[in-house]
């Protein structure tokens, strides 16, 4: 199987013992990958998050330390860094609101503060690729924070590798699946003006295999580095190249001047699963050309016998890689900015207040495994089994109001893991054989879960449970449960009937015609 983050042992480093690395933003697209990158070239890895068990089903946790913490908050990062040698710092708070600059400055000041009062021998960051001569008040605000969180980290006093970064292309990138949408959806397509911009992507393979030599960098390195692949192109060239990767036929580009920053994110919203409040800082990033200046990493981290990867054949490595469903992780793994973190209504923390629940229960003739089965393969390319028209509408009025929408789909086609984006839910909690529960994040006047469950009765009978809970916030969360109160007889009764016929046509499917309803016991 190829794995597009394969890295080779890197010649010319710095001769040093194994390290022992903190990564921050390990439930991440990069973090995720980098972390069993770095198990594999022999270091020891401390992952910090907010929600440690969102880790719980990565392969890789129990070679890990997980420690739970803020990049904002001082204390929790003072005890993750005890004894770090190299802290990756691989978050950012593009998305959590108006004021994500400053959440972005104090983040990387009290990083900077707590590796220097720790004593950590270095930092590395992975920002982005800023275009040559344009003044920094021109960048987008995405590209101005990314800029300045290098320069604050560098200035730490921790020797820092600021690593530049322009499109990353990789199966589960944002920017591959923006790519990948665009070009198949679309084959005649009225594009905006950046299409034409110059643009220097790069493979996450190679992204990865420089993050993992910095862990090596001699001490008195403390800079930038521009990190590219061997291939500089227009937009409209990848996605011509793309096409013809994927084997489709040559598209239709036509370039217009008119389509400002804000219709181009909600240009790309429309058509791709990329929300428009991430596709705007990556629209954006594309007005002006984002080419590598120097390629001083190379010193440090020399190229492998067979090279950089090159565009196309990042393509076909991501393109097999879904394929294959061995899709590590996703652009959509990251929480949502501003995700709720309160309890379930039922757990014994829960505050209390109003909740509104629609519970039904119906026996299935098949054996559990057969409904898990089904269960665990809910959304994505499967749909939620019931009214697929009103699930479609839900999903595009989401995205007019700026939500992730029904679009994410799923990593893997069968098997679910605890923080896996699911279409507009997140996995919360799973026990495999019996429970899956959602937690809506789709833009609500509340908060939502779903559950559904397989269990054994005492007469020995398949149980389909199903529980929707709605925790309203003011009035307009009790008006709006109400307004589609109507409709959870067609939703959720028919998303139980037909979920407990196709588990019924799945058994039949494995194992031949089944018994009837069980009663007879």
């Amino acid at each position: 199987m190829t794995d597009e983050t394969d890295h080779a042992d890197a010649p010319g480093l710095a001769d040093r013992p194994p390290a022992r690395a903190l990564v921050t933003g390990a439930t991440g697209y990069i973090g995720g990958r980098l972390v069993p990158a770095l198990l594999d070239s022999g270091h020891r890895v401390r992952a910090l998050a907010r929600t440690p068990r969102k880790l719980r089903d990565y392969p890789w946790v129990d070679r890990v330390e997980v420690v739970r913490g803020d990049v904002t908050d001082a204390e929790s990062l003072a005890e993750a860094m005890r004894d770090v040698d190299v802290a990756y710092y691989l978050v950012h708070a593009l998305g959590s609101g108006a004021d994500f600059e400053e959440t972005d400055r104090k983040a990387a000041r009290t990083f900077g503060e707590q590796a220097r009062a720790a004593g950590v021998r270095r930092i590395v960051y992975l920002g982005g690729l800023t275009p040559a001569g344009v003044p920094e008040r021109e960048l987008s605000p995405h590209l101005r924070s990314r800029a300045e969180v290098g320069r604050i980290l560098l200035d730490s006093g921790v020797p820092t590798a600021v690593l530049r970064a322009a499109v990353v292309i990789g199966s589960g990138s944002a920017s591959f699946e923006m790519l990948r949408y665009l070009t198949e959806r679309l084959p005649l397509m009225i594009t905006p003006s950046w299409v034409r911009t110059r643009i220097q992507p790069v493979a996450v393979r190679d992204v990865i295999r420089y993050l993992v030599g910095c862990a090596s960098l001699p001490d008195e390195v403390n800079r930038t580095f521009d990190i590219g692949g061997p291939d500089v192109m227009t937009y409209r060239d990848m996605m011509q190249r793309y096409a013809r990767v994927a084997r489709l036929p040559r598209r239709l580009i036509l370039p217009v001047p008119v389509l400002t920053p804000t219709l181009s994110s909600r240009w790309v919203g429309l058509v791709t699963p990329v929300p428009s409040s991430i596709a705007r800082p990556l629209t954006e990033s594309l007005r002006h050309e984002v080419v590598c200046r120097e390629d001083g990493i190379r010193r440090y981290v020399p190229d492998p016998p067979d090279g950089t990867v090159g565009f196309d054949r990042a393509l076909r490595l991501a393109l097999q890689r879904i394929q294959e469903a061995q899709v590590d992780t996703r652009w959509s793994t990251a929480s949502v900015p501003g995700a709720p973190s309160d309890p379930l209504p039922t757990d014994p923390d829960w505050a209390g207040g109003s909740l509104y629940r629609d519970e039904r229960e119906l026996p299935v003739p098949v054996a559990p495994d057969a409904l898990w089965r089904v269960i665990e393969g809910i959304g994505g390319e499967n749909g939620w089994y019931s009214f697929p028209l009103a699930w479609a509408v839900r999903g595009w009025l989401d995205r007019i109001v700026g939500g992730v929408g029904l679009r994410r789909g799923r990593r893997d086609a069968q098997r679910l893991r605890v923080g896996d984006s699911l279409d507009f839910w997140r996995v919360e909690e799973i026990v495999p054989g019996e429970l899956l529960r959602l937690r809506a994040e789709m833009r609500l006047p509340g908060l939502a879960w779903l559950e559904l469950t397989a269990r054994g009765d005492e007469h020995g009978r398949t149980v389909y449970g199903q529980r929707a809970l709605f925790h309203p916030h003011g009035l307009l969360g009790h008006a709006y449960w109400w307004s589609v109160w109507p409709f959870h007889s067609v939703v959720f009764g028919g998303m139980a009937r037909n979920i407990t016929r196709a588990a019924g046509a799945e058994a039949e499917r494995r194992h031949g015609p089944v018994a009837d309803s069980g009663t007879d016991n």
